[in-house]
Order: C-alpha cells, then sequence, then structure tokens
C-alpha cells in the first residue's frame, strides 16, 4: 500500500505534467489562429479540387464561418502537441518501468506518433481526393453539390481519427504479442479472418462506398503483416536475453 506522502507526491507530479500538456496545446494554438482561415481553405482543397465549375461550399449557419475554422484550429493544435503530450505521459510512467520495459515502451510512444501522422496524410493526399472526385461524379443531375463548411469538416475529423487510429495496428500487434496476449504463430493463423475483419472495419469507418472501404482496408491488412514481422522479431530478441541470462 503506497504511503500517503508518496501518493500526494505523485499526484502532484501528475497534476505538473498534465498542465505542461495542456499549455503546449494552447501554446501551438495562439502560434495558429491567426491562420485559422487558410487552414480550413488548405483543409478543403481535396474537396475544392473535385467540385464542378461553380459550385462551392456553403455556411447553412450564422457562425459557422467563424467556429468551423476555430475548431479545426483547436484539434489540430492538440494533433500537432502530441509528441509533448507523450513525453509527459512517458516522464510520469517510465520510473515505475523496468529496463527492458523501457527499451519497448518509448519506441511504441515514438512510433505510434508517427504511425498516427501518417495515417492523417495518408488520408489527405490519397483517400480524399479519389472519394470526393467519385462523390463528385456520382451526383444526380441537376442536384448542385455545394457542402456545408461545419459538415465537411465534422466529416475529415471522422476520416483523420478513422486512418490514424487504423495505422496503430503494428503497435497494437507488437504489444499483444509483448503482453503474451497472443503469439506470432496465432496472429499468422488467424489471417484469413483478419482479412475479412479489415474489410468490415473499413466499412464501418468510411463512407459508404467501395474506394474508401478499399483504401482503409489494404493499408489495415498492410499494417497488420508487418506488425506480425516486427513481433516475430521482438519475440526472437526475448528469447534469445532470456536464453543468455539463465546460461
Amino acid at each position: 500500500m503506497a504511503e500517503p506522502n508518496s501518493l500526494i507526491a505523485h499526484l502532484i507530479e501528475l497534476r505538473g505534467r498534465v498542465l505542461k500538456a495542456v499549455v503546449s496545446v494552447f501554446v501551438v494554438f495562439l502560434c495558429l489562429v491567426y491562420f485559422a482561415q487558410d487552414l480550413y481553405h488548405w483543409l478543403a482543397t481535396p474537396l475544392l479540387d473535385t467540385l464542378p465549375e461553380n459550385a462551392q461550399m456553403i455556411a447553412t449557419d450564422v457562425a459557422s464561418p467563424f467556429f468551423a475554422p476555430f475548431k479545426l484550429t483547436m484539434v489540430l493544435s492538440f494533433f500537432i502537441a502530441i509528441p509533448v503530450i507523450l513525453y509527459q505521459i512517458w516522464g510520469f510512467v517510465a520510473p515505475g518501468l523496468y529496463k527492458n520495459e523501457k527499451r519497448l515502451v518509448a519506441p511504441l510512444l515514438l512510433s505510434s506518433t508517427l504511425l498516427f501522422y501518417l495515417g492523417m496524410a495518408f488520408a489527405y493526399y490519397v483517400v480524399f481526393p479519389l472519394a470526393f472526385a467519385f462523390f463528385s461524379s456520382v451526383a444526380p443531375e441537376g442536384v448542385a453539390i455545394n457542402t456545408d463548411i461545419s459538415s465537411y469538416l465534422n466529416f475529415v475529423l471522422k476520416i483523420f481519427f478513422a486512418f490514424g487510429l487504423a495505422f496503430e495496428i503494428p503497435v497494437a500487434v507488437v504489444l499483444m504479442c509483448w503482453t503474451g496476449m497472443t503469439t506470432v504463430e496465432s496472429l499468422r493463423a488467424k489471417r484469413p479472418y483478419v482479412i475479412v475483419a479489415v474489410f468490415v472495419v473499413g466499412m464501418l469507418l468510411t463512407p459508404p462506398d467501395i474506394i474508401s472501404q478499399t483504401l482503409l482496408a489494404i493499408p489495415m491488412w498492410v499494417l497488420y503483416e508487418f506488425g506480425i514481422i516486427v513481433g516475430s522479431i521482438y519475440s526472437r530478441n526475448s528469447s534469445d536475453q532470456e536464453q543468455q541470462g539463465s546460461s
């Protein structure tokens, strides 16, 4: 049972690290808020490039022209500050980890951040142009495409989160192997079920078109295979270290 003084010290440290994380998001927000309108235009570019001639985005609410860019800036500030937030988390939990756990957790924190950014970049530069071009091409004749800026923002943020989360599959696979929840051999045996599952997840997390579903499902499958490779390397290294320790 932890002593009261020790518990209070941990709570004080936790409060300080949470405060630093919040301040980091606020600082990034202050740096970006002046460019809020430009950031929204950058976000809307994949849609604007695929709209028919004379089509444009609209604002159905009076305050949307202000709140949509403001909301985007807030979310983007959090995404940019993720490395600082993860560093504060690492600083809080690292003292309680063993040496071999630190060797695994630190690379996983870094790789999870990079994979999340990679997922969002993949959505913006690959998925959006193809998906929006598809949506524009299947619009019924006589229907004018005028997307509301708030609806568009909510849509792309969901897609960003879906792809960012999907690209975390290698980290999840390595963690499951590390904690003993499963083995590399078991993951390989479940490959056919995983292939079906990723297409089902792609259907649930993306718009109802085959292009977006496939563009999410295939990277998830590839990342699953990559996670198996990394997990097998880690398992082999761990077994070698155990053999050296017992000899």
